[in-house]
């Protein structure tokens, strides 16, 4: 049952995450701004079902260090947490939770970074 709302919650994010791709494309950046940040929350929930599934053994790991580039290219850094989500779907459906986890955690960590500079941008 987990793994279904687990799937179910990456996919309504990957939805919302086309959205954004979408909106960027017609440089609406307000809409894709509510759009990430409904991301975001999507893909905190799945973190959490995801921690819950693999039980703690989900540690600090090389794959969670945060990068800080001062530019983020918006249209690049959206398609690539677009393709770490299909990973983690991927992964989900394999039963490979880890992996679904690592991508799940480094696709919102993208779009993280995309709000902080759409923040700067204002």
């Amino acid at each position: 049952m987990t793994q279904e709302k687990i799937t179910a919650t990456i996919t309504s994010a990957m939805n919302s995450l086309n959205n954004s791709i979408k909106a960027y494309g017609e440089k609406d950046e307000k809409q894709v701004a509510g759009f990430v940040w409904s991301v975001v929350a999507e893909l905190e929930y799945a973190l959490f079902l995801l921690s819950i599934e693999h039980q703690g053994e989900i540690e600090t790991s090389s794959w969670k260090t945060s990068s800080h580039s001062k530019e983020v290219e918006i249209e690049l850094t959206l398609s690539s947490a677009r393709d770490l989500l299909k990973e983690a779907k991927s992964g989900v459906e394999a039963n490979d939770l880890y992996e679904a986890y690592k991508r799940t955690w480094m696709a919102r960590n993208h779009l993280l970074k995309v709000q902080e500079a759409l923040e700067k941008k204002k």
